[in-house]
C-alpha cells in the first residue's frame, strides 16, 4: 500500500513505479479516502509494465484523473515476488547451522523494485510499515525502529523516520538475539551467536557515544547487527537499525571492527544525509570513509587509523590499475544513463567513491586548516541536510557558505585542485591527506618487506624482528608490499610461510586474502589449496573477485583452479557476484 501525496499541479493521470520481470502485479487499485465514502476494495485501476533498463521494469498506473497539488492518493497494489535479485534465497547448505533455510533482501542500489514497486531512486524518502507471516521456527527481523513478535508467527515492524527505498530490508531465518550494550543486540544464526557476542560485546557502544560527540545525535533509536550467513557479497549493508554484515567480522581478536565502525558512521553520511543519485556514490562512501578514520582516531589514535588508510589507499591504486585511471568509473560524478545500454547504478560499486571520495573529504578539511572548525562543519552539514537527498552541488555549495572566507580566496578553482576537477575527471586524487603518522607502524613493515625480496634471505635480520605485537592492519600493509614486491625470488615465499604460520595459517579474512593473492602471484603449488578453502568458506563481493582476477591473470594450473572453485562454489554465490565472476572468466551468460 502507497500512501502518496502530490506535490504539484501538472502531474499527469500516470503514476510510473519501479518494478522488475521478476515481480508479478494482478492487481492495483486506488482507496477511498481514509474515513471518506467509496468502495474499501477500491477502484481498480488499469496497470502495464513496460520495458525500462537492464535491471528493472517500469509500472505504469493509469489514474482516474490528473491529482491536484497537495491531495493525497492511497495505492493498492497485489503482486507476488521473489524470484528477482533484490530477494535472496539460501539452501540449508548456505547457510552457518546447515540446518535451515535462510531468506534475505539486499537493496542496495537498485534491487528494491524486483521485492515491491516502489521509487527506488535514493532521491526519495518515505517511512514504512510491514507484517510479516513466516513459518513456525522462523524469526523475521526488518531495518525498522519498532518490531514486534504477535501471535501466529507474526512480526510487525515499523520504521519511523524517512529513509530510500534501498534502505529497506528483510531477513527470515533461524536467528537468535544476545544483547551487547544500552542500545545494541547482535543477530546471528544459534552456532553463531557466542561468538558474536563475545567480539561485539560493549564495543558497539562506545563508536556511537564517539560518533555522536563528533556528528551529532543517533536517531535511529537502537543500533543491532545481524551476522549474515556466508554467502552474503558485502562486508556490511548499512540497514538502518540493524546492520547486515559478513560473518568473516568474527575473527576471534576484534581485529576487524573498523567495518562496524564503517556501518555506524554510515547513520550519519548516508542513511541521515543521502546522495540524491548513485551517479554521486561519493557523498555516501567518501564521506563515511573520513567519518570512520575520525571515529578511529579517536578511539584508537592517529597512527593506528593511518595505516588503515594506507592500506585503502593501496586498494584504490590497485583498482585504478585495473581499470586504468581514465576509466570513466573512476571519476566522483559519475553519469548513469537510464536505458538499457547505460550504466548499471550497481556498478559505481567500487574503490573510487569510498578512497577517492575520501580524499576529496580530506581536501575540504585540509582548506579549512583546522580538525576541530572541520568537525563542526560536518555536524552542521549533517543538521542541514538531516533526512534529505542532496547532489555534490548542494554540500559544496553549503561547504563554502559555512566558510565564507574560503569562498572568497576561491578554493573551488585553486589550478589543479578544482572541485570540478575533482568530480569530473577521472584519475587519481590531486590531493592525498599526510598518512606519516602511521610511519612507526609502517616502516617495521616496509623494512621486513624489504627482506623478504632479497635474492639471498638475510636470515638473522629477519629473525631479529618480532611480529607477535602487530595488529591486524600492520600484517595487512606488510603483505601488501610483499603482494607489489612479488613474484619474489625462488623459495623465499615457502619460507615466509613456514616462518609465519600467524599469516599463512590465519582465519582472518583480510590477512587469507592477502596470502592467497600472494600465493597466486608466485606461483606456489603447494598452497593453491588455500585459495580454494577460502573461496568455499564465504563470498564476499571484496574478497572473491580480486582472487578470481589473479587467478585468470596467471597460469593454465590457476585457469583451471578458478574455473574448478567457481563450478564447485556458484550456487552458494550471490547472484550479482556470480555475474561478476562469469566476466572475469569471459564465460558465457554473463550479463
Amino acid at each position: 500500500r502507497l500512501e502518496l501525496r502530490c506535490e504539484r499541479d501538472g502531474a499527469g493521470a500516470e503514476l510510473r513505479l519501479d518494478a522488475h520481470p521478476a515481480l508479478a502485479v494482478s492487481r492495483a487499485a486506488l482507496l477511498p479516502p481514509p474515513g471518506g465514502p467509496g468502495d474499501a476494495a477500491g477502484q481498480e485501476l488499469p496497470v502495464e509494465s513496460r520495458p525500462f533498463a537492464s535491471y528493472g521494469s517500469a509500472l505504469h498506473i493509469a489514474l482516474p484523473q490528473a491529482p491536484r497539488a497537495g491531495q493525497l492518493l492511497t495505492l493498492l497494489i497485489d503482486y507476488e515476488a521473489g524470484e528477482g535479485p533484490g530477494v535472496c534465497w539460501l539452501s540449508p547448505e548456505q547457510t552457518a547451522g546447515k540446518q535451515k533455510p535462510y531468506m534475505y533482501t539486499q537493496g542496495q542500489a537498485v534491487l528494491n523494485r524486483s521485492f515491491f514497486p516502489c521509487f527506488d531512486t535514493p532521491s526519495v524518502k518515505f517511512t514504512y510499515s510491514a507484517t510479516v507471516k513466516v513459518p513456525e521456527g522462523f524469526t523475521a527481523v526488518m531495518s525498522a525502529t519498532t518490531w514486534e513478535k504477535q501471535k501466529d508467527n507474526t512480526f510487525v515492524f515499523k520504521m519511523s523516520q524517512p529513509i530510500p527505498s534501498y534502505l529497506i530490508a528483510l531477513v527470515v531465518g533461524d536467528i537468535v538475539s544476545a544483547d551487547v550494550g544500552p542500545r545494541s543486540r547482535v543477530w546471528a544464526e544459534p552456532c553463531l551467536i557466542e561468538a558474536a557476542k563475545k567480539e561485539y560485546d560493549g564495543v558497539i557502544e562506545e563508536f556511537l557515544v564517539v560518533g555522536e560527540k563528533l556528528f551529532g545525535p543517533y536517531v535511529w533509536g537502537r543500533y543491532d547487527i545481524l551476522f549474515m550467513p556466508p554467502s552474503f557479497p558485502f562486508g556490511g549493508m548499512e540497514n538502518p537499525c540493524l546492520t547486515f554484515v559478513t560473518p568473516c567480522l568474527l575473527a576471534g581478536d576484534r581485529s576487524l571492527v573498523d567495518v562496524i565502525i564503517h556501518e555506524i558512521s554510515h547513520s550519519w553520511f548516508g542513511n541521515l544525509v543521502t546522495n540524491a543519485t548513485w551517479g554521486e556514490f561519493w557523498l555516501n562512501e567518501g564521506f563515511t570513509m573520513y567519518a570512520q578514520r575520525r571515529i578511529s582516531t579517536e578511539v584508537y589514535g592517529l597512527p593506528y587509523t593511518c595505516l588503515e588508510a594506507a592500506t585503502g589507499r593501496a586498494l584504490l591504486r590497485q583498482h585504478m590499475d585495473a581499470t586504468g585511471e581514465e576509466h570513466p568509473l573512476n571519476k566522483l560524478r559519475v553519469v548513469i544513463e537510464p536505458g538499457l545500454w547505460g550504466v548499471n547504478p550497481d556498478d559505481t560499486y567500487n574503490e573510487t567513491p569510498y578512497e577517492k571520495g575520501y580524499c576529496f573529504v580530506s581536501y575540504l578539511a585540509h582548506l579549512v586548516g583546522n580538525q576541530g572548525k572541520f568537525d563542526a562543519f560536518l555536524q552542521a552539514y549533517v543538521n542541514r541536510f538531516k533526512f534529505q537527498s542532496i547532489t555534490a552541488d548542494d554540500t559544496l555549495g553549503f561547504f563554502l557558505e559555512y566558510f565564507p572566507e574560503l569562498k572568497e580566496k576561491g578554493v573551488d578553482s585553486i589550478p589543479g585542485f578544482e572541485f570540478d576537477r575533482w568530480l569530473n575527471t577521472p584519475g587519481w586524487p590531486p590531493y592525498l591527506p599526510d598518512l606519516s603518522p602511521g610511519q612507526q607502524l609502517m616502516r617495521p613493515a616496509d623494512e621486513l618487506a624489504e627482506l623478504w625480496a632479497a635474492d639471498a634471505l638475510n636470515m638473522e635480520a629477519i629473525e631479529a624482528v618480532d611480529i607477535t605485537g602487530w595488529r591486524t592492519y600492520q600484517l595487512v600493509y606488510f603483505l601488501d608490499q610483499v603482494l607489489q614486491k612479488s613474484p619474489l625470488p625462488e623459495g623465499n615465499v615457502t619460507r615466509l610461510s613456514k616462518m609465519y604460520p600467524k599469516i599463512s595459517k590465519a582465519q582472518n579474512a583480510e590477512l587469507r586474502l592477502r596470502w592467497c593473492q600472494i600465493v597466486l602471484k608466485n606461483n606456489l603449488e603447494a598452497e593453491y589449496s588455500k585459495v580454494k578453502d577460502f573461496l568455499h568458506s564465504q563470498g564476499k563481493q571484496k574478497y572473491t573477485l580480486p582472487l578470481y582476477r589473479a587467478m585468470w591473470g596467471g597460469s593454465e594450473a590457476t585457469r583451471a583452479l578458478a574455473m574448478e572453485t567457481f563450478s564447485a562454489t556458484a550456487p552458494q554465490l550471490h547472484v550479482n557476484v556470480q555475474n561478476y565472476v562469469k566476466k572475469i572468466l569471459g564465460l558465457e551468460g554473463a550479463e
